[in-house]
């Protein structure tokens, strides 16, 4: 088949899968009357020229618009005309051609009501067929967006790779992972030291990532040494980081390249994502591009940000079709000769410059290929009168209907958000609300010390494994929590005196799906003999060792409320402030940022806790 008839073919397929993948064309269908038309030889030359893609397309029509449109015309028009005379020679080979098309598609391809075996099947051109079995989703989707939102030529993918890499040669910030992966010459550890790294950075700032990544790569330099640690260990460690079933999952796939791969980490995205447990397609790209130099894209939400950005794409990137799309743009972009590098400055040029709110567009490298940029743009001088009806600005101009990838139009251009108008994202629901009482249990007079009681959680669930003081689920209007309270701390440490319990105020604390509230409660044990024995999973600690254990930042704001109200406390002091029962620490505003944006989408792949 030559190209053009080709062509032509692809062109049937996306002007008739959207209404019904695999149906005839319909009589009069422009698309099937220019098939026939060619078939025949009668096909004008314009028309041709239509279908074969030829230039002249007006600002703002799209060529599958165009081709469609005038092709009809144009095909209508030779259907008119007398054919040409043919041998009958030629009439009786045609004929024996047909009959035996008919007979190859069988009664076993035909229905009932379609003895010709013609539905949905084309049979001069069997690429129809093929291309429609395989992706008929793909092929409405890419005619519902308009190239507005698409990198189309070679020169601008070229000239954002060198913009980009440039900016970040000059500008990238100095940090241990990067250093790391620059210096190290073994590919395994070199791939393990990307891993830590990127597991660590889903959700969580990089300045509060430095410290903890350093003391882990301290502790655990090689894939080997995390295999033969315990999760107590890891859990200790990684306390305060957050999302703890991050460290776990780590541990266990460093247990799983030394026992099942021979102590080699998978070289590709794919075998990455495949082999090792937690690891997602991000996280799978991000290794393979910066420790292996694999040419594949990678999209957090960082990434996501700049390209919807740079593209002009401001619907939700966590809906399915926009997700795939931008995985799309980020394998088209990312730079061959320095994957590792080009990702790495995205997601910087996300983190520093294009960021959420207020983001610095006049320090942009890309600023001159950012559609979002030169929609502000326009919308300022549209203002002022100076652009009205100009031809000479891009937008947007879909075929048909709504853009996928553009605004929604119940949320149109808002000119206060600038390039922040990309991308919108859909209404998060609010954390459910759970309640909890807990209660720090205290022996002043223990041997060695003043010493307080913790107990691990289950294995499984929120927070798994870690420790924490006795606590118990309420509702949030359960008048007993008192009574409930005090006979879960008489199963882990025996007869209380129940007088002693008094309750001290409580803490707010936010998990990415739970807000969670805990009324403070605090016994101490004067006078008493000193609990020595205590069953399994449970654990008398001093205060030095409780604060280097395995407990959650939520546990850590309770024992201040504690300790804020122990005689002797400095109620000017710092600590005890913080430590005031008067609901969830403050935010800082860049933290606000980051829990703003980063929430499951999709692009992001971030290992969703266990609950």
């Amino acid at each position: 088949m030559t190209p053009r008839v080709s062509s032509l073919c692809r062109l049937w397929v996306r002007g008739t899968s959207a209404s019904s993948p695999g149906a005839a064309p319909a009589v009069g269908d422009g698309a099937g009357l220019a098939l026939r038309g060619l078939a025949r030889g009668v096909l004008p030359a314009r028309a041709k020229s239509l279908w074969a893609g030829a230039p002249g397309s007006p600002p703002g029509a799209t060529p599958l618009a165009l081709r469609r449109s005038r092709a009809r015309e144009e095909a209508r028009e030779a259907m008119r005309k007398p054919r040409a005379a043919v041998g009958s020679g030629h009439r009786k080979q045609a004929a024996s051609q047909e009959g035996r098309k008919k007979r190859a598609l069988g009664s076993s391809q035909a229905k009932p009501s379609d003895p010709d075996g013609r539905a949905g099947k084309i049979p001069e051109c069997p690429e129809v067929s093929a291309g429609l079995a395989r992706q008929p989703e793909e092929v409405v989707l890419q005619a519902s967006i308009s190239p507005y939102h698409l990198f189309r030529d070679t020169a601008e993918v070229t000239a954002f790779r060198g913009k980009l890499l440039s900016w970040y040669d000059r500008e990238k910030r100095d940090l241990p992972w990067r250093r790391r992966a620059e210096d190290e010459v073994d590919l395994d550890r070199r791939a393990y030291a990307v891993w830590v790294s990127e597991v660590m950075l889903q959700q969580t700032q990089v300045a509060t990532v430095i410290n903890y990544y350093t003391r882990w790569m301290q502790k655990w330099p090689t894939l080997q040494d995390l295999a033969s640690a315990s999760l107590e260990e890891v859990n200790q460690l990684w306390a305060g980081l957050g999302y703890y079933s991050r460290g776990r999952r780590l541990r266990e796939g460093a247990q799983k390249v030394v026992e099942e791969l021979g102590g080699h980490m998978p070289r590709t995205a794919e075998t990455l994502q495949r082999l090792l447990p937690g690891v997602g397609r991000y996280t799978a790209g991000a290794i393979a591009s910066i420790a292996f130099g694999q040419a594949t894209g990678v999209v957090d939400g960082n990434v996501v940000r700049v390209l919807c950005r740079v593209r002009a794409i401001g619907a939700d990137p966590g809906n399915t079709v926009i997700s795939q799309q931008l995985w799309s743009l980020a394998q088209q972009l990312v730079d061959p000769a320095r994957p590792g590098d080009f990702n790495q400055a995205a997601m910087e040029l996300g983190a520093t410059l294009c960021t959420p709110q207020r983001p610095h567009c006049t320090q942009c490298p890309v600023q001159s290929l950012c559609r979002a940029h030169q929609r502000v743009e326009r919308e300022q001088l549209s203002a002022s009168r100076s652009l009205l009806g100009s031809p000479d600005v891009e937008e947007c101009a879909p075929t048909t209907g709504q853009c996928q990838l553009c605004l929604p139009t119940t949320e149109p251009w808002d000119r206060t958000l600038g390039v922040a108008n990309f991308p919108r994202k859909a209404s998060r629901r609010p954390p459910r609300e759970e309640c909890s009482a807990t209660c720090v249990l205290e022996q002043p007079r223990a041997l060695g010390g003043a010493r307080i009681l913790l107990v691990q959680r289950p294995k499984s669930g929120l927070l798994a494994g870690l420790w924490e003081f006795p606590s118990v689920t309420l509702e949030p209007s359960e008048k007993n929590q008192y009574e409930a309270l005090l006979q879960e701390l008489q199963s882990w440490a025996g007869p209380l005196p129940a007088a002693h319990l008094r309750h001290l105020g409580e803490v707010v604390h936010i998990f990415s799906h739970i807000k969670l509230t805990y009324q403070v409660y605090g016994l101490t044990l004067e006078g008493q003999s000193p609990v020595t024995t205590t069953p399994p999973g449970a654990r008398w600690l001093t205060r030095e060792e409780f604060h280097t254990a395995a407990v959650s930042t939520a546990m850590k704001k309770v024992f201040r409320v504690y300790e804020g109200q122990q005689p002797g406390t400095c109620k000017g002091s710092k600590r005890s402030q913080v430590s005031i029962p008067s609901g969830r620490k403050k935010t800082s505003r860049g933290q606000q940022v980051l829990d703003s944006f980063f929430q499951p989408l999709v692009s992001t792949d971030a290992p969703i806790p266990t609950v």
